[in-house]
C-alpha cells in the first residue's frame, strides 16, 4: 500500500506505507514529539497573573494589618470604594507615615454586622 501524503512537521511530500503515518522521516517525528512535550510543560505552568493572585492571597491571609491594595484584593472592590467606606466610617483605618493600613478585624466586622 502506497499513499501520497504531506509531512505534518516539515511540509514535504512523501509516500506513506500505512494510513496513520504523519511524518516523512524519523527526524521529523522526533521534532514533533519534542514540540508536543515542550507544549505540555508550558501549558502545565500557571500563567503569571494566576501566580500573582495566589501569592497575594496567601500573603494577605497571614497578615494582621493590610494595606489598601491588599484589602481591595481581599474584598474584591476598587480603591475608591474602599476610601469611601473609610471616609463614611464603616471601616476604621490608621495612617502610618504616608501609608494607610487597615486591621483585619475591621474587615471581619463588615461581614458580622
Amino acid at each position: 500500500m502506497r499513499i501520497p501524503k504531506i509531512c505534518q512537521e516539515c511540509g514535504s511530500d512523501f509516500i506513506a506505507k500505512t494510513t496513520v503515518t504523519q511524518y516523512c522521516s524519523d527526524r521529523c517525528s522526533k521534532r514533533a514529539y519534542k514540540k508536543r512535550k515542550r507544549k505540555q510543560k508550558v501549558d502545565a505552568i500557571p500563567t503569571l497573573t494566576e501566580q500573582k493572585k495566589a501569592h497575594t492571597s496567601t500573603v494577605a491571609a497571614d497578615k494582621e494589618f493590610l494595606s489598601i491594595k491588599e484589602t481591595c484584593q481581599l474584598l474584591g472592590t476598587s480603591r475608591m470604594t474602599l476610601y469611601r467606606q473609610i471616609k463614611s466610617g464603616n471601616i476604621q483605618a490608621a495612617k502610618v507615615g504616608s501609608r494607610t493600613i487597615i486591621k483585619r478585624t475591621e474587615i471581619e466586622k463588615l461581614f458580622t454586622a
